[in-house]
């Protein structure tokens, strides 16, 4: 969280090469706790991964919202200085800090048995929670970086197309705490994901395809399968995991492979679009990572663990 804070300071502080190598340095440290985040839920709340893991979700959403939708008032209000708009998100990363703090101090000076997973690379069940996480990730990419523009070659002003956006995301802050509670109640997560998954690429080609008036609605419920989508990815690290170490090593498996693949995603919308000069063939996109993002969460939704070994060192 420091480290985090130290890098929003610096992009927001000394121009652009602060910008870039700040940028870096926060990215870094978002990464690491994101691993970290699902490992920790495993080892404090065995019990209430669903719920846990859907607070966490939730609150990653809404922090998402807000920074979204106010980066450019603090900006204005600031007398256009984006430096002080990029320089306020400090705040927040420090106060998290010194909520955190009394977690160290637990620890310190306390013996912690340090374990070595082995076997992760090899295990046909961490690769489907891998690639569910990938290819879900890759749908949220592109409507973060291509929706508003896809809604205004479709004819909405820039205002309204953000606004949209927004709202979508907002939705998913609904099902982000919901839909993993829920998944935890049945036998195991394949009915959750199957659900999410057709929400999601309902709403996304009704962004696409459908009439203008109603493009609200298939907003939201972009929002809310997409909100149930990723939260279901991080439950499925901890759900699929024995203990908080193969968690934490599982975790970072999903994440660095899944977030790679889903990088992907955003680069071929803007190759296709410029191949053809319109939207219309993005939809082919949409259902290639729905469809192997359905199938991919069918098979990591089974009750298993993955089978790894995990010894002390």
């Amino acid at each position: 969280l420091l480290t985090l804070a130290a890098g929003l300071a610096l992009r927001s502080l000394f121009g652009e090469v602060g910008l870039f190598s700040g940028s870096l340095l926060a990215g870094a440290s978002i990464g690491v706790i994101g691993v970290l985040l699902p490992s920790i839920v495993k080892r404090d709340f065995p019990h209430k991964a669903g719920a846990m893991t859907g607070v966490y979700t939730m609150a990653l959403c809404l922090g998402a919202a807000i920074a979204a939708g106010s980066a450019v008032p603090l900006s204005q209000y600031f007398d256009g200085s984006w430096q002080i708009g990029l320089g306020f998100w400090l705040i927040p990363a420090l106060i998290a800090a010194l909520f955190w703090y009394p977690q160290t101090r637990e620890v310190h000076g306390t013996h912690r048995d340090v374990y070595r997973v082995r076997g992760l690379l090899r295990d046909p069940l961490a690769w489907q929670v891998t690639l569910y996480m990938g290819l879900q990730s890759s749908l949220s990419y592109i409507v973060f970086g291509w929706l508003p523009s896809i809604l205004i070659g479709r004819g909405m002003t820039p205002t309204e197309a953000g606004l949209l956006l927004s709202g979508s995301i907002i939705a998913q802050v609904v099902s982000a705490l919901a839909i993993p509670y829920l998944a935890t109640r049945g036998k195991d997560q394949r009915l959750a994901i199957m659900l999410v998954m057709s929400l999601t690429l309902t709403g996304l080609f009704g962004c696409l395809y459908a009439p203008l008036g109603g493009l609200w609605g298939w907003a939201i419920l972009l929002g809310i399968g997409q909100g149930g989508t990723f939260s279901l990815a991080l439950a499925l690290i901890v759900l699929r995991s024995r203990d908080s170490h193969v968690a934490a090593n599982l975790s970072s498996m999903a994440q660095g492979f899944g977030y790679t693949i889903a990088s992907t995603g955003p680069f071929a919308v803007g190759v296709v679009h410029d191949m053809t000069g319109s939207w219309n063939a993005i939809g082919w996109i949409f259902a290639v990572l729905g469809i192997g993002a359905m199938i991919a969460g069918l098979c990591a939704g089974r009750a298993l663990h993955v089978q790894v070994s995990s010894e002390k060192v």
